[in-house]
Order: C-alpha cells, then structure tokens, then sequence
C-alpha cells in the first residue's frame, strides 16, 4: 500500500470513529443508526477504506467499552461488508447493491451478539430485523447520497 493509501484509510477509520462517538446513544442497542455506516459505500471507490473502517470500527467499539465478542466479530463484521463492497466495483454490479452486504452482514451479525452476548430478551429473528432497519437507514438514506456525491463530484478524492 501507497503512503496515500495508509493515509486514505486512516482518514476514513478516524471519520467512522468520529460519527460513531458524536451520536453515541443511537449508535448501540436493540434499534441502532450507526450514522457511521454511511462510510459503508467508500471502498467502491478506493480500496483503502476497507482497513479503514474496519480499524475504525474496531477503535469505537473499544472506546464504547463493548463486550469483546462485539469488539471482535462486529469489526469483523464491517471488515467483511466493505470488502464485499470493495469487489462489487469489481464484479460490475449495480451502484444500488453496495451497501447491501453491510445491511445484511450486520443484521447476521450483530443481530447474533444482540441476543447472544448482549441477552437483549428478543430472538435472534427480530434482532436482525432491528439492526437492517438501522443499517438501511444508514447505508442507503446515508450512504447513497454520500455514494452519488461522490461519483459525481468525488473523482479528485480517489485518484
């Protein structure tokens, strides 16, 4: 990885840990709008941004003091959705799709450590409905304008 790169993804880890903490109280729980889950686009448009938001990710879920079960498989969680995103750009698939993986991945996911660790007394079902209802709020009434902002305007960004 290019200085540029490191610099990229560092930028765009720091920007999530950012949006997290500035909006803390709706960011965890049963029904979540991680605003920082916008981000979830990014890697379509530079490859940085997966070890960006997955470091990101990773960095506010310690500094919220969350259970290391959420640490761990949350992060990885976000690392495995902007991947997914990443190949997308890749693979050709319609603009509309990126910010499906982080939708589903998470509500898995998260749903899982929201019954699981977190004992939040609803199954698991309804857990990951709560967690895509937040994550497509986010990745899609957040994040596609982000993600057409960007195509439009964002060429010098990602050069």
């Amino acid at each position: 990885m290019s200085v540029k790169a490191i610099v990229r993804g560092a930028l765009i880890g720091a920007l999530y840990v950012l949006l997290t903490l500035a909006v803390q109280p709706i960011s965890s729980g049963l029904m979540q709008l991680r605003v920082s889950e916008a981000l979830c686009v990014l890697p379509y448009f530079t490859p940085a941004a997966v070890p960006g938001l997955f470091i990101g990710c990773l960095t506010a879920n310690l500094v919220m003091g969350n259970p290391l079960p959420d640490v761990v498989f949350g992060s990885l969680a976000t690392l495995l959705s902007a991947a997914a995103a990443c190949g997308m750009k890749r693979l050709n698939w319609s603009k509309w799709l990126v910010p499906l993986p982080a939708v589903l991945i998470n509500a898995a996911v998260v749903g899982y450590l929201l019954t699981y660790v977190y004992k939040m007394g609803v199954p698991w079902g309804i857990s990951a409905l709560y967690v895509a209802a937040g994550q497509a709020l986010s990745c899609y009434a957040l994040g596609m304008p982000l993600f057409l902002g960007l195509e439009r305007f964002g060429k010098r960004l990602f050069d």
